[in-house]
């Protein structure tokens, strides 16, 4: 009876393994399965061996395993609900920022930053189909819009570092065009959340994003300035 209770003590490690990468539909439709022919399995063991007291025993063992491979499940599934892009969906989660001839895409996940370009020259075009030299132009077409400037300077520090200055990206400073004051909804794009989103889930998505675009680790000050402003715009600071 000893090596029975051991080997049900490992089926419920396994069980909780499993819990830890399964959905939880398909968990409560196996456990169903599982629980009524692991008690008919034992019912009629217990019954053909005449060792049915053994039955309070198994019980008893058997209840602190359970209790811990749920819980194990449970911590499973909030930290792969909060991990998870898209609250808890399997695609990457994606940020967005538009500007007037920009709009760029930051993948949190890879750190990958492509755009489209609006307006211009190059309008409809997708920036990592664009050579350096095309970008460098695109880049003096677009100086009078001071945001969508920077923000193509940060795309190609990014793509190529800082070697790309040498060529002469801007011939001077332009004139700065700035938007108006943050609103909520660009605050959404930029941290890739959904409406409703909580403080929790602000802050997780703006450490994310921090991580992979900081300038300390070679990402853009400008575009960590408008990761910290939609951190700020949606926390109400």
């Amino acid at each position: 009876m000893l090596v029975l209770l051991l080997l049900v003590a490992i089926v419920l490690v396994i069980f909780g393994r499993w819990f830890a990468h399964t959905p939880p539909e398909r968990i409560k439709a196996a456990l169903r399965r599982t629980l009524w022919a692991v008690l008919a399995a034992l019912f009629l063991l217990l019954v053909l061996t005449g060792r049915m007291h053994w039955v309070f025993a198994l019980i008893g063992g058997a209840i602190p395993l359970i209790q811990q491979a749920i819980l194990a499940w449970r911590r499973a599934k909030i930290l792969r609900d909060r991990l998870s892009p898209n609250g808890g969906s399997s695609g990457p989660r994606h940020s967005k920022v538009d500007t007037r001839y920009l709009r760029m895409e930051l993948n949190h996940e890879s750190g990958e930053l492509n755009g489209e370009v609006l307006e211009g020259p190059y309008q409809g075009r997708q920036l990592n189909e664009l050579t350096r030299s095309a970008l460098l132009d695109l880049l003096r077409h677009i100086q009078q819009d001071n945001e969508s400037a920077r923000l193509l300077e940060s795309y190609l520090d990014r793509r190529f570092g800082p070697e790309w200055r040498d060529e002469g990206a801007r011939s001077g400073p332009g004139t700065e065009h700035h938007g108006g004051p943050m609103t909520e909804a660009e605050a959404l794009d930029i941290l890739g959340l959904a409406p409703g989103a909580g403080p929790d889930e602000i802050r997780a998505a703006h450490r994310r994003l921090m991580q992979n675009f900081h300038p300390d680790r070679g990402g853009s000050t400008y575009l960590a300035a408008k990761i910290n402003q939609a951190k700020d715009v949606l926390l109400g600071k």
